[in-house]
This record gives C-alpha cells, sequence and structure tokens, in this order.
C-alpha cells in the first residue's frame, strides 16, 4: 500500500525576515532624530514642553523611609509619622523613595534627608530634594500616583 503525502510542501523561509528597505529607513530614522536634538543642545534652544510654573499653594517636608516591599513610612519635620503605609498601599511612594536615595547615592549626600512636597496653584504636585537637586512633577504618573502624594499634604 503507497500513502501519499497530501500536505503541501513547507515554505522556504526568505532569507531577509525584514526588508533592507525598512532597516535603512528605520536607520534613518534614528539618525534624524539624533541630527535634532544635536543641533537643539548646540544652539541653546529653549524648551516649550516644560510644566506651567504656578504659585506654591501648600508645601511640607517629610522623610522618607521606603522598603523594597513596597511599603514606606512618612514623617514630617518634627519625626511625627504621617502615614505607615503597608506594600498595598505604598508601592509608589515608595518607588519614589528608592529613586531619591538613588539620586544621593549618586551624589554622595546623606541618605536620610527630608524632600519637599509642592502643590502649584495649577494643580500640579511635585517632590524636590534639595541635597542633590533632583525634583520631579507628579503627575506625570497619573492621577492615583499623584493622589497618593497629595494626601501627604493635606493637615
Amino acid at each position: 500500500m503507497v500513502q501519499i503525502d497530501t500536505r503541501p510542501a513547507p515554505k522556504a523561509h526568505d532569507k531577509e525576515l525584514i526588508p533592507r528597505v525598512m532597516v535603512r529607513a528605520m536607520l534613518a530614522l534614528v539618525l534624524a532624530c539624533l541630527t535634532l536634538v544635536t543641533l537643539a543642545r548646540l544652539t541653546d534652544t529653549p524648551l516649550i514642553a516644560t510644566p506651567p510654573d504656578g504659585k506654591v499653594v501648600a508645601s511640607r517636608i517629610v522623610s522618607l523611609s521606603v522598603d523594597t516591599s513596597g511599603a514606606a513610612t512618612i514623617r514630617d519635620e518634627t519625626g511625627t509619622v504621617i502615614a505607615d503605609l503597608p506594600p498595598e498601599q505604598g508601592g509608589f511612594i515608595s518607588g519614589v523613595g528608592r529613586v531619591v536615595e538613588r539620586e544621593r547615592l549618586k551624589n554622595r549626600v546623606a541618605l536620610d534627608g527630608p524632600v519637599t512636597l509642592i502643590w502649584q496653584d495649577t494643580g500640579r504636585i511635585s517632590i524636590q530634594d534639595p541635597s542633590t537637586g533632583w525634583s520631579a512633577d507628579l503627575m506625570g504618573f497619573g492621577a492615583d500616583n499623584a493622589r497618593a502624594f497629595a494626601r501627604l499634604l493635606a493637615p
């Protein structure tokens, strides 16, 4: 008995999975971006996509104690605990605290210094580390994450 295979023969793959034209176009796009950024830096082009400055409505100096598990303890200037957050609630605050610690390690300054939370009349919330000059606009991380820090600013 003779068996005949009725399945079609597998297609041979092309040697080029990505066409050369596409690779060249992607390279041209990367080089164009690099050229534009270099020109902007060399000519000191002013930044135009920055958040608007506003007047400070509220600010608070706090100390962050964070853990890699996501737990965070936040104290005010006097050392009073403002919030003691378990890992389920302190994730974003703990993440920002780890960034502050990393910046302090890079700049070789004390790890336990305070940071300043600032709420502006534009509705934007930011955090600033006076020991390193680092700051971040927390609105860029979403409303829920900014709200976590807004609770710390409430009296």
